[in-house]
């Protein structure tokens, strides 16, 4: 059994260099909820993002279109983002299984953990990441959010990459 509680820096670096494509279940059209913010930072670090709301489908979040629900995704996707309450979290993983090309990565945002549906998924292939948030973990690592004064944790006497943009960092990938 894994250790759902620590993950790696290394272990979270890795997945988050490995997935191009995420869907986030429970996206909102509402530029101030997180879930929004979150599609929004992941796409301009160069995933590409896949909403998914039922109530704004065929319109678009975060300047990507939305779907109704993962069986409406265009093609296979690498990590779904789940920022759905846990009550629905029985529904989701049924949902996940029955993709046609499973995922690589199932995330759950901070404050969702259910170590039964960890299990689950992970029986079927699916590595799982619960109660963090794949935006804060990319700031974290890649240098932005300690310039907020934040201890992040992770120490290095190598220069964070620079990208284009706006306090841009990168893990080291060539995404963008």
């Amino acid at each position: 059994m894994n250790d759902r509680d620590r993950y790696s820096d290394d272990h979270i670096r890795k997945i988050l260099l490995s997935v191009r494509s995420v869907a986030i279940v429970g996206a909102s059209a509402n530029k101030v909820r997180p879930s929004y913010f979150v599609a929004t930072y992941l796409a301009a670090k160069g995933y590409d993002v896949y909403p998914i709301n039922p109530g704004w489908a065929g319109k678009t979040i975060a300047d990507a279109m939305t779907y109704a629900s993962l069986e409406e995704l265009p093609g296979p996707v690498d990590m779904v983002d789940y920022f759905r309450k846990p009550d629905f979290l029985p529904e989701f993983v049924s949902q996940i299984v029955q993709m046609p090309q499973l995922p690589k990565v199932v995330w759950l945002q901070l404050g969702i953990r259910d170590d039964k549906v960890a299990e689950a998924l992970e029986m079927a292939g699916i590595t799982v990441i619960q109660n963090r948030c794949p935006k804060i973990e990319y700031a974290r690592l890649c240098g932005e959010i300690g310039w907020c004064g934040f201890n992040r944790r992770v120490i290095s006497s190598k220069k964070p990459i620079l990208k284009p943009g706006f306090q841009h960092f990168s893990l080291g990938n060539d995404r963008v």
